[in-house]
C-alpha cells in the first residue's frame, strides 16, 4: 500500500532504509540520502518521502529528490517480488497516484530488481548512466594529505562556503546546515573540510553511517572549483573513508554520474573500486 507518511511516520523509513544496507547488496537509496535532503526541513523530508507497505511493514521506500525524479529502495526479499513491482509500475507510471507527476520523469531504481523489466515493458527507457563505487573499511585508510576540521555549528559558515564554491547551482546555506544537523539521522554523519598548507579550504565533504557493521555513504563531496587539479579530491575522499571507518561502517559508497570522469578518477586514487554502472529510468511526455 502506498502511503505518504508525513514527519511522525518517518520512522518507520528511516529504520527500514537502516535495515536494508547490506554488504553485497545492491546500491540504493541511503538513510544518508535523506540525511542531507534533511537540509530543507523535517516537512519538506517527509512531504518528499514515499512508502510501500506490507502487513505492516515497509517494503519499499522512496525519495522525491525532486519533483520528478524518485529514489527508490527495496528490501532484501523484494527484489524479485513480482506483486510489490506490479504495484510500483502502476503507481509509478500514473500521475492522479500522486507519486510522479505527469511530463517526463525519472527514476533510480536498484539495479538487478524486476521492477526495471515490468517498467521497460510499461515504455520506460533507460537514462544517463551512473558509477557507483565502494571502498572496503576493512583495512586501514592511510591519512590524507591535508589537515582536516571536523565541522560543527560554530564552523557551519566553512562548510557551506566550500559547498556553494564547489558546486556551481547548490543553495546550502548556514541555517541549511543547521537544519540537517538538528535532523535524527546527522547523529551518524560527519561533516569534513581540507585545508591546504597556506590555511584555505579547499574540499569539503559529508559522510553518512548506516550504523556499525553497514556500508556508510559519501554524499556530497566536493573540492574548490579554484583549487582543482592539485590532489585535494583524493585527500578528502580519504578522509571521508576514514570518518566512516572510526564510525564503524563496513564500506563507503558514493556514486557519480559516468560522464563525470574527473570524479570517477579521483574516487579510483583514492582505493575504491568501480561497481557496475547503473541507469536511471525514463518516463516520456
Amino acid at each position: 500500500m502506498l502511503e505518504s507518511p508525513g514527519v511522525d511516520g518517518l520512522g518507520a523509513a528511516l529504520d527500514a532504509l537502516r535495515d536494508w544496507q547490506h554488504e553485497g547488496g545492491p546500491v540504493q537509496l541511503h538513510p544518508g540520502d535523506l540525511g542531507w535532503f534533511w537540509r530543507f526541513g523535517a516537512e519538506a523530508a517527509a512531504a518528499a518521502v514515499r512508502t510501500w507497505t506490507r502487513h505492516g511493514q515497509v517494503v519499499a521506500a522512496g525519495l522525491l529528490d525532486s519533483p520528478t525524479l524518485l529514489r527508490l529502495a527495496l528490501a532484501p526479499d523484494a527484489h524479485q517480488d513480482e506483486e510489490l513491482a506490479r504495484e510500483l509500475v502502476g503507481d509509478l507510471s500514473e500521475p492522479q497516484r500522486g507519486v510522479l507527476p505527469a511530463g517526463t520523469v525519472f527514476l533510480e531504481a536498484p539495479t538487478g530488481a524486476l521492477l526495471h523489466s515490468l517498467l521497460a515493458e510499461a515504455g520506460w527507457a533507460r537514462d544517463v548512466p551512473w558509477s557507483p563505487l565502494r571502498r572496503d573499511l576493512g583495512a586501514p585508510v592511510r591519512a590524507p594529505d591535508l589537515r582536516i576540521e571536523l565541522i560543527g555549528p560554530e564552523r557551519a559558515h566553512v562548510r557551506t562556503e566550500v559547498q556553494r564554491a564547489s558546486f556551481d547551482s547548490s543553495s546550502f546555506t548556514d541555517e541549511r546546515w543547521l537544519t540537517m544537523a538538528a535532523g535524527p539521522l546527522y547523529g551518524e554523519a560527519r561533516c569534513l573540510v581540507g585545508y591546504d598548507d597556506a590555511g584555505n579550504a579547499v574540499a569539503a565533504t559529508t559522510v553518512w553511517s548506516a550504523g556499525p557493521g553497514r556500508p556508510g555513504l559519501i554524499e556530497p563531496l566536493g573540492v574548490h572549483r579554484e583549487q582543482r587539479g592539485h590532489g585535494f579530491g583524493t585527500a578528502i575522499t580519504l578522509a571521508a573513508a576514514g570518518a566512516l571507518q572510526e564510525m564503524g561502517s563496513s564500506s563507503a559508497l558514493v556514486s557519480t554520474p559516468s560522464s563525470n570522469v574527473g570524479g570517477v578518477a579521483t574516487y579510483r586514487s583514492a582505493g575504491f573500486e568501480p561497481l557496475p554502472q547503473r541507469h536511471d529510468l525514463r518516463r516520456d511526455a
